[in-house]
């Protein structure tokens, strides 16, 4: 357990980020706009995802940490503290070995001189609103994801004895009322109604989940223009106005490069460089995905046959995982797309690849935060959902905001070579109206997060009412 001193005098508040890469780094450039605006802030961390926190601690001094041992979990290897080292399958296990951590931090509380007036936690962490209530503070929930992804999920935990498995859902009550496949169903959700009879751990997380719209106050890395139609359906379903969007958060600009890799981009910016706007497709499916070998050798086909300038991202895979089925480059195909394909293999900076003139078009499984980095940079999507809350990012993009096109969907669809070719080609040429429609919700996402832009005023009422609560319990 460590505590600085802190110089400032706003309200105290303590964040609690969720373990895995895709929640904590938007949620830590929340934290930093927080912190330079007179908030005083305690970051709640185990040891061995600290590091994570290094750009954050050095660009903020003021900000405090609170470290606490990683709890004993069966389920958990001694020395994992983070998702990625779980594999699939690994929230369910994480979130209940982290809600162990109340009684210390109860007992943390209780020794404060000037203890928070409000828990900021990811909705991982629902159980965090009964520790509020039990510390007589407002707890407020940060999505990672999108509003539509927390309408869709507080729809199904708060009803989910009516929900059948294996069936569609229809949600006649929300904006479009979107039907939604049972395989297109929040992946935890599926696993709940999968397992909840041989899982006790399941009751916990679906209790966990139900509390986030009971909390004070919901908080998105969106904006208004994106998602306003589900923002003010999740106002009226909470019966007052403290739902706030403050996104695209990259585009507030990060704390000495917060989440950024040491390894470099071998050069790929300078090779965007030699071509047209526009013109070149940029393929990735995040930092966890791995496709299968049939899935890989599908898509090296497509892209290969489309004759679009491409560069494509590609996470390695271990030796193990080859063994398992996963799937690398296949072999040559680098040497056949030479000079109009480059390949990425591990981390690539992706928000200035997305950023570069050149590039039109992002084949992405459609996470939200790589949703957001080509919102914000006005490129159009070329969906390909596979699991979690990317069947409702594809929906909202495609259907509600017409802004991008649906390629393939599944985790294990494998797509046809020529069919693929096909839409990849159609999809590039630059009158294609869901091109517009992404340039368009780009100069929004822009003026949103602009002195007096609808998320830079959520985020000044944010911070506002945080600080009632600090002048209330002085």
């Amino acid at each position: 357990m460590e505590k600085k001193a802190s110089s400032k005098n706003g309200a105290h508040v303590l964040v609690f980020p969720y373990p895995a890469q895709g929640h904590m780094l938007p949620l830590l450039d929340l934290t930093h706009q927080l912190s330079r605006r007179n908030l005083s802030i305690t970051i709640l961390i185990t040891p061995g995802n600290l590091p994570i926190l290094a750009p954050l601690l050095s660009a903020n001094p003021s900000i405090q940490t609170l470290i606490l041992p990683f709890p004993n979990s069966p389920l958990i290897p001694q020395g994992v503290e983070n998702v990625k080292d779980l594999g699939d399958g690994g929230n369910i296990p994480m979130i209940n070995a982290l809600s162990k951590l109340e009684g210390p931090i109860i007992q943390w509380f209780g020794s404060q001189s000037n203890p928070p007036v409000a828990i900021l936690s990811d909705f991982f962490l629902g159980w965090t609103y009964y520790l509020s209530c039990k510390l007589q503070i407002p707890r407020i929930t940060f999505y990672c994801s999108g509003a539509i992804f927390a309408a869709v999920s507080d729809h199904l935990w708060g009803g989910s004895d009516a929900v059948k498995r294996g069936l569609e859902v229809k949600f006649q009550d929300l904006p479009g009322s979107p039907c939604l496949a049972w395989e297109e169903l929040p992946t935890l959700f599926r696993r709940y109604k999968e397992l909840q009879v041989t899982n006790s751990n399941f009751q916990f997380v679906k209790n966990s989940m139900i509390a986030n719209t009971l909390s004070w106050g919901l908080v998105f890395n969106s904006l208004v223009a994106l998602e306003g139609e589900f923002l003010d359906y999740l106002r009226e379903k909470m019966g007052h106005p403290r739902v706030y969007t403050v996104g695209p958060l990259h585009l507030w600009g990060k704390p000495n490069n917060l989440g950024a890799s040491p390894i470099t981009s071998d050069g790929v910016l300078s090779w965007l460089d030699e071509f047209e706007d526009g013109s070149v497709l940029y393929v990735c499916f995040g930092s966890q995905k791995l496709l299968k070998k049939s899935q890989m050798e599908a898509l090296a086909s497509g892209l290969e046959r489309s004759g679009v300038k491409f560069v494509w991202a590609v996470k390695q895979a271990t030796a193990q995982q080859v063994a398992d089925g996963f799937g690398s480059i296949p072999a040559g195909f680098e040497d056949r797309v030479a000079g109009r394909g480059f390949v990425i293999k591990g981390w690539a900076p992706q928000s200035a690849i997305l950023s570069h003139p050149a590039v039109g078009g992002f084949l992405s499984h459609c996470g939200w935060n790589s949703v957001l980095e080509a919102v914000a940079s006005g490129v159009m999507i070329l969906c390909w959902p596979m699991e979690a809350d990317q069947y409702l990012d594809n929906k909202l993009l495609v259907y509600y905001k017409k802004a991008a096109i649906q390629v393939c969907k599944g985790t294990d669809t494998v797509p046809d070579p020529d069919e693929l070719a096909l839409k990849i080609t159609e999809s590039m040429r630059g009158d294609v109206v869901e091109k517009i429609r992404a340039k368009e919700l780009s100069d929004k996402a822009v003026e949103a997060v602009k002195f007096g832009g609808s998320s830079s005023k959520d985020l000044d009422g944010l911070v506002q009412e945080l600080a009632k609560l600090g002048v209330h319990n002085a």
